[in-house]
């Protein structure tokens, strides 16, 4: 598919991953809709891009704000929304037994419960043009469990879960659903991790300073979603043997999105009269 012309509204788009997603679709033609915290930084990112774009700053955390940032984007431009990248998150460095539960609850609730709810409130616009692409950036640590990292990789599985369980629903209704799981990527991910008392870390790692350039992985992503790979698998080294080890065959995609096509939703509703 061509990404001429389409609306892509990507959250955490004020640095890392998000803003080298965001130099990538403007360089293909895209128009931006850039969500973050950090409103300076977001308004450096969308000075930089020689496209079309609105900024949409909020905390995704924030029901309210959510609510009118869904409503915002989805009237920017007359089509609504193509494609919606869910990839604000937060990583840890901590034993568990080392981490507040205050932690956990906190990167469950930026990593996954967020994304989930600004899914489910963009789903309606999606559902009713009948198309539209999903896009979650999780991580290896979403398809293998890695230490110092439990609140982490308990968020990211679950987002994998949510995606694959998503993209079964919806495959009878033109929407596409991607999963991304990046390895190491050179941004400050380490170094705005929550230690265990919940503070933040303030360095970064080794594998992190040598990972892939944002750009680099950006395109990657961009080019898989192109080609409609449903789990994109952007590492390398052993990050990326780890990721292939655990990568979910297309045919059993295929074969949990045949249920929903012969009716096992509707058969489920009916069971349960």
């Amino acid at each position: 598919m061509s990404f001429y012309g389409k609306t892509v509204w990507i959250t955490g788009a004020s640095s890392g991953i998000g803003a080298a997603l965001a130099r990538e679709w403007a360089g293909r033609g895209a128009k931006l809709i850039l969500s973050g915290r950090d409103r300076t930084r977001l308004q450096d990112v969308a000075a930089k891009l020689d496209t079309e774009k609105l900024r949409l700053p909020f905390d995704v955390t924030e029901e309210e704000a959510l609510a009118e940032a869904t409503t915002k984007a989805t009237e920017w431009q007359k089509g609504g929304v193509d494609i919606f990248v869910a990839n604000a998150g937060i990583s840890q460095r901590s034993l568990a037994a080392e981490t507040d539960m205050k932690v956990f609850r906190e990167i469950i609730e930026v990593d996954l419960m967020a994304q989930i709810a600004a899914t489910q409130a963009l789903l309606p616009h999606m559902l009713e043009r009948k198309s539209g692409k999903l896009v979650f950036i999780s991580s290896i640590a979403g398809k293998v469990g890695v230490p110092m990292r439990t609140a982490y990789c308990a968020a990211k599985h679950g987002l994998i879960g949510y995606a694959d369980a998503l993209r079964a629903e919806l495959s009878v209704a033109g929407i596409d659903v991607h999963v991304v799981a990046p390895g190491s990527v050179s941004t400050n991910v380490a170094r705005n991790a929550l230690e265990g008392n919940g503070k933040t870390r303030g360095r970064s790692d080794k594998a992190i300073d040598e990972g892939i350039a944002p750009d680099d992985a950006a395109k990657r992503i961009v080019d898989a979603i192109e080609l409609n790979q449903r789990e994109i698998i952007v590492a390398e080294g052993m990050e990326e043997a780890m990721g292939e080890a655990r990568r979910t065959p297309d045919q059993l995609f295929d074969q949990i999105a045949r249920l929903v096509s012969d009716g096992y939703a509707e058969k489920m509703k009916e069971g349960a009269k």
